[in-house]
């Protein structure tokens, strides 16, 4: 999807009574679709990957961590997945680590080939991948952050905490 189509994506999804999960918000479909993801890049990578799931008073169901030592660069790769929409963040290290998944490439911390593999299995799973540069931009929709961000972000409506 382009910038363009993501973030008008962004504002459909943006609920101002709803801050920590949508309206129709389907908790076990989440769940099992988070559980074929986490197999999926378990297989994908050869490796256990760690996950936490469920997240309470957060918009963020949950994460996944590819270990280190099953990417090419060292580093591990951390798959932030939204209740809302099936948005999911890929980063290097942790979000906020790098400015997203470009200067990580260019840091040599994320080599292409794994991000790819990664992008790749979010989209056969039915997951739109929005990069953290567009995440951490400032928040234009219409639910009231302030109180829960000195600057709100993309990021802080669908991942972050209530």
């Amino acid at each position: 999807m382009s910038e363009t189509e993501l973030l008008a994506l962004l504002h459909k999804l943006d609920a101002p009574e709803r801050l920590e999960q949508p309206l129709h918000y389907d908790r076990a479909a989440t769940g099992l679709a988070f559980s074929r993801l986490v197999r999926r890049l378990e297989a994908d990578f050869g490796a256990p990957c760690e996950s936490e799931r469920d997240t309470q008073d957060s918009s963020e169901y949950g994460r996944i961590r590819v270990p280190a030592d099953a990417t090419i660069c060292g580093t591990r790769i951390v798959v932030c997945v939204s209740k809302f929409g099936s948005l999911a963040e890929v980063c290097a290290d942790n979000p906020g680590a790098f400015l997203g998944t470009d200067e990580a490439r260019k840091e040599g911390a994320l080599d292409p080939n794994d991000l790819a593999t990664v992008e790749q299995a979010l989209t056969e799973l039915g997951y739109v991948s929005v990069p953290e540069e567009l995440l951490e931009s400032d928040y234009k929709g219409s639910s009231a952050l302030e109180p829960f961000a000195a600057r709100p972000t993309w990021w802080t409506r669908f991942f972050g905490l209530w």
